[in-house]
C-alpha cells in the first residue's frame, strides 16, 4: 500500500496532511522550514540528500544525557518549570549566514521562543517553552542544522580553550609545510644547474604538492566553508576574495608541475596560509584582551543590601556578593544572583531573562534566578553562588531591550564591506586579463595578490575597538554602558534632561526634619518596616535616618509610582506619600515632603532639606556650552529660585512632574529633532529613560540595575559627565580618522599588486598587519585621549 511521506523529514505522513506548493509535509514545523528555504532560494538543500530534515543517525541518542535534570540543571542558566534559558557554545558560527539560520530558530520549532547569537562568543541564547520541546530536543535540531553545540560540565573558559586549539593546529600544519616547501624550493631559487638536482626536480616538486594538501584541506578550509555559506546565502564576505585567492595559487601551481611546465607558487601557498593564520590568532588575543577588560575588570557601580548576622543592613557591591549572604531585595529590584527565598511574598517578573513579562509567585523555600525583578515588596533571600558580572552584562545587553536607533558605524562598515568585496573582484578579474596577455607568468600571482591584500578588516576592527576601549575606560570610571551603540547616541546628544531628587541632590548629605504629631516608638518601626520594601530615592533617605528598628513584616506591599507607598503592619495600616497620596493639601509649597497617615490619620510630614551634588553649577556651566539643560521634578517649586541661580541662562525648569509628564517633554523635545540624553533613577523614571535616545540611572548606594537604562553612572562622578560626553564626540573623530588610514593602507597596496610588483606572501604578511596596526591606532588614541581628559 502506498504511503504519503514527508518532503522535510521523510516521516510518514497522516491523514492530516499538510500541504505546500505541491508537496506534502508531516506537521507545520516542516513546512516551515521548507518556506524559509524557498523563501530564500535555498531549495538546493533538498538536492542534497532525501529528506534532510531527518535527523541523522549519528545524532539519535547522542543527546540522551540532556535528560537527566542534575546535568541539565548545570547547563542551563534559567528554569522555572515553564521556561528554560540555555546558553550553548558553538565553535561553527563564523558568518552572517549563521547568525541568521540560529536566530530563525523559532520557526522551526515553535516551541523555542527566542534564540539571539553573541558572535564574538560564539553563543547562542536559546529561550524556550518546557511543555512544547525539552533540551534534549533543542540540541539536536541546532546539531541536525549544522551547529553541533559543545556541552561541557568543566569550566566554561576550559572548555572554550579546548575547542580555541583547532586554529593553534592548522597554524602549526600551515608552518610545517611552508618550512618544507621553502626548503624544497632552494634549488629553483638560485636556477642551479646540477646532475642530481635536475634529474631530482620532478620528485621535489611532487613532494610540495603533497605537502601543500593537507594546507589546502585542513589549514585553510574556514576560508572555503565560510565563503561557500556566504555566496550559498548570497552574502559576500570578505573570505570570498581570500579563498579564491589560495584556489587560484593551488590550482596554477598543481597544473605547473603535473605538466612539467614549472615549479609552481607552492612557497606563496603554504606562506600565504600560515600568515594569514597567525593574524588570526593575533587578532583574537587582542580582542579577548579587550572582551575580558570588559566583563570582569569593569563592575556595575550599583549595590546590594546585604542582611547581617546580628540584624543590621549594610550596602555591598554586587561583585562582592558572596556564597551564604542573605540579601534583601526590595520593591522593583532586580535579583542579581541566583538564591532561596527565606522570608517574604515573592511576585518575580522575569521579562529581563526570558522576555515575557507574566509574575512568576514563589514560596519560601523556592530557587530565585538572578535577573528576576521583584514586584511585590520586600523579601529576603540566600545566596546560591556568587555573582555572575559576564551574565548580567548579557542580560543587559539582551536584544530585547534594544531601542530602535539610525543607523550606526556598523551598518555603514557592514555596508562598505559588502560593496568591497565586489570592486576587489572586478579589480582582480580586469589585472587578471590584462597581464595574462602581457606576461602570463605574473598574471596569477597579481591576482592572488590583489585578493590577499584588499581587506576591509581593518575598516571592520577600528569601530568595535575603539567602542569597546571606550566602553572599558568609561567602566573603570564607575560609567558603564549597555553596549557600543551608547557612545554613538551619546556623541549626537542636543538635549540633557535631569530629574532633581537622587540625580542632582545627594542623598547622603540631606538633612530630614519630622513636623507634625509626635510618633511613638511602636509607630517609628512601622513606618521603617513599610519603608524597607521601597527601592525610591526618598524612601531610602528617610529609611536610613529613622533610629528604630525595621523588625515588623510589612503586608499588602504598594508602592505608586511618583505618588507614595502603603502597607499593612500589624492591622495598622501605614500611608507614606505626596499630599494628593495621603488626601491633604499642602500649605506650604517650599518644601520637598512625605506625608505620613497611620490607619487614616494624617500624623505629620518629613521635610527634606535637600543639599545639591558637589560641583554642580559648574558641571551644568560646562555642559550648557553645547548642549540645552533641562530639569523635571516631582517636588514643588519649593527650591525654584536656589535652581534657577545654578543653572544657566535659557534652561528650563519644571516642578510637579509625574512619571508620565517626564516621558511627554522628553517625546516632545525628539519632535523638535533634538536627540535627548535623560537623567534619573531607575525605578521612578523608567518610562523617560527607556523613551530618550539614552537614558542614564544615577546610582548612590541603590540598586538600579535595569533594562530601561542604557547607562549607570555612580553619583561620586558626577563632575565628569562633561568629560564623558566629550570623550565620545572625539572617540567616533577617531574611528574616521582610522577609517581613512584603512582607505589609504588599501589604495598603496592595491597599486603594488596591480604593477606586479607585490608577491602573494608579501600580502599575506601585510594584511594582518594593517588590522593590528589600525587596532593600536584606534586603543592608544583612545587611552591617550581618556588619559588626558579623565585623569
Amino acid at each position: 500500500m502506498f504511503k504519503n511521506t514527508c518532503y522535510h523529514c521523510g516521516s510518514d505522513c497522516e491523514k492530516d496532511t499538510l500541504k505546500f506548493d505541491d508537496k506534502l509535509f508531516c506537521c507545520n514545523g516542516c513546512k516551515t522550514v521548507f518556506e524559509i528555504l524557498n523563501q530564500h532560494e535555498l531549495t538546493c538543500y533538498y538536492d542534497l540528500e532525501a529528506s534532510p530534515g531527518a535527523i541523522p543517525k549519528e545524532i539519535n541518542g547522542k543527546f540522551d544525557y540532556l535528560e537527566n535534570i542534575d546535568i541539565a540543571k548545570k547547563i542551563t542558566s534559567f528554569n522555572d518549570c515553564n521556561t528554560t534559558v540555555v546558553n550553548f557554545y558553538i565553535p561553527h558560527i563564523h558568518c552572517s549566514s549563521c547568525i541568521w539560520i540560529l536566530e530563525n530558530l523559532n520557526k522551526l520549532n515553535t516551541g523555542i521562543k527566542l534564540a539571539l547569537v553573541n558572535f564574538p562568543k560564539k553563543e547562542v541564547r536559546i529561550t524556550f517553552k518546557n511543555e512544547e520541546v525539552n533540551l534534549k530536543e533543542v540540541a539536536e535540531l541546532i546539531t541536525s542544522i549544522g551547529y553541533e553545540p559543545y556541552v561541557s560540565l568543566e569550566d566554561e573558559e576550559i572548555a572554550k580553550s579546548k575547542i580555541d586549539r583547532k586554529l593553534i593546529y592548522q597554524v602549526a600544519v600551515a608552518g610545517f609545510a611552508f618550512g618544507n616547501v621553502m626548503l624544497l624550493s632552494f634549488p629553483e631559487y638560485f636556477d642551479v644547474d646540477e646532475f642530481w638536482l635536475n634529474r631530482f626536480k620532478p620528485f621535489f616538486r611532487g613532494l610540495m604538492l603533497l605537502l601543500s594538501l593537507p594546507v589546502l584541506i585542513y589549514s585553510a578550509k574556514d576560508y572555503f566553508i565560510s565563503a561557500y555559506k556566504g555566496l550559498r546565502n548570497k552574502i559576500l564576505n570578505i573570505d570570498v576574495p581570500i579563498a579564491l585567492g589560495i584556489l587560484v595559487l593551488f590550482l596554477r601551481s598543481a597544473y605547473e608541475v603535473l605538466t612539467s611546465t614549472g615549479q609552481g607558487y607552492f612557497d606563496s601557498l603554504t606562506g600565504l596560509v600560515f600568515f594569514l593564520l597567525l593574524g588570526k590568532i593575533f587578532q583574537q588575543k587582542t580582542y579577548g584582551f579587550l572582551s575580558f577588560e570588559r566583563d570582569y575588570k569593569s563592575y556595575f557601580p550599583i549595590a546590594i543590601t546585604k542582611i547581617n548576622k546580628d540584624k543590621s543592613q549594610e550596602n555591598i557591591a554586587v561583585h562582592d556578593i558572596k556564597k551564604g549572604d542573605r540579601l534583601l531585595i526590595r520593591n522593583e529590584e532586580i535579583i542579581p544572583v541566583d538564591g532561596i527565598l527565606l522570608n517574604g511574598d515573592a511576585l518575580l517578573d522575569y521579562s529581563f531573562v526570558t522576555g515575557e513579562s507574566m509574575p512568576v509567585h514563589k514560596n519560601s523555600g523556592d530557587k530565585l534566578f538572578a535577573g528576576g525583578k521583584q514586584t511585590n515588596g520586600a523579601i529576603e533571600m540566600e545566596v546560591l553562588h556568587a555573582v555572575s558580572q559576564s551574565y548580567l552584562t548579557q542580560l543587559w545587553s539582551n536584544d530585547v531591550f534594544q531601542k530602535n536607533t539610525e543607523k550606526d558605524i556598523k551598518s555603514l562598515t557592514d555596508s562598505i564591506s559588502q560593496h568591497f568585496t565586489i570592486i576587489i573582484l572586478t579589480i582582480a578579474l580586469i589585472s587578471g586579463i590584462y597581464w595574462y596577455f602581457v606576461d602570463k607568468t605574473v598574471a596569477f600571482q597579481v591576482v592572488s595578490a590583489i585578493l590577499i591584500i584588499a581587506c576591509p578588516c581593518a575598516l571592520a576592527l577600528s569601530a568595535p575597538f575603539a567602542l569597546g576601549n571606550m566602553i572599558r575606560i568609561f567602566g573603570k570610571e564607575k560609567f558603564y554602558l549597555k553596549n557600543t551603540t551608547v557612545i554613538e547616541a551619546m556623541a549626537k546628544i542636543k538635549a540633557l534632561v535631569f530629574d532633581k531628587t537622587g540625580t542632582i541632590t545627594a542623598n547622603n548629605d540631606n538633612h530630614i526634619d519630622y513636623k507634625g504629631v509626635e510618633l511613638s516608638k511602636l509607630e517609628l518601626q512601622q513606618i521603617k518596616s513599610v519603608l524597607r520594601a521601597s527601592n525610591h530615592p526618598l524612601s531610602r533617605m528617610l529609611f536610613d535616618s529613622l533610629k528604630a528598628d525595621a523588625s515588623f513584616k510589612a503586608t499588602n506591599f504598594e508602592e505608586i509610582l511618583g505618588k507614595g507607598l502603603v502597607g499593612m503592619v500589624d492591622d495598622m495600616q501605614i500611608q507614606l506619600g505626596s499630599p494628593n497620596f495621603v488626601n491633604e493639601v499642602e500649605t506650604e509649597q517650599n518644601q520637598t515632603a512625605i506625608f505620613v497617615k497611620v490607619n487614616g490619620n494624617l500624623k505629620g510630614k518629613f521635610i527634606f532639606n535637600n543639599k545639591y551634588r558637589k560641583g554642580l553649577q559648574n558641571t551644568f556651566k560646562e555642559l550648557s556650552k553645547t548642549m540645552h539643560i533641562n530639569i523635571l521634578s516631582g517636588d514643588n517649586e519649593g527650591e525654584k529660585l536656589k535652581l534657577k541661580s545654578m543653572l544657566p541662562i535659557g534652561s528650563n525648569i519644571l516642578f510637579n512632574q509625574k512619571p508620565e509628564n517626564k516621558l511627554e517633554y522628553i517625546k516632545s523635545l525628539q519632535k523638535n529633532n533634538q536627540k535627548v540624553m535623560m537623567f534619573g533613577d531607575g525605578l521612578n523614571d523608567a518610562g523617560a529613560l527607556a523613551q530618550s535616545n539614552v537614558g542614564v540611572a544615577i546610582s548612590e548606594n541603590i540598586n538600579v540595575f535595569s533594562p530601561a537604562c542604557d547607562a549607570i553612572l555612580a553619583a561620586e562622578k558626577f563632575e565628569k559627565l562633561p568629560a564623558f560626553l566629550k570623550l565620545s564626540h572625539k572617540t567616533i573623530g577617531i574611528i574616521k580618522i582610522s577609517f581613512l588610514i584603512s582607505f589609504l593602507y588599501n589604495i598603496i597596496g592595491l597599486g603594488f599588486a596591480v604593477t606586479g610588483n607585490l608577491s602573494p606572501i608579501i600580502a599575506a604578511i601585510l594584511m594582518p598587519i594593517s588590522s593590528i596596526s589600525v587596532v593600536l591606532f584606534v586603543t592608544i588614541s583612545t587611552n591617550i585621549l581618556a588619559k588626558k581628559m579623565l585623569y
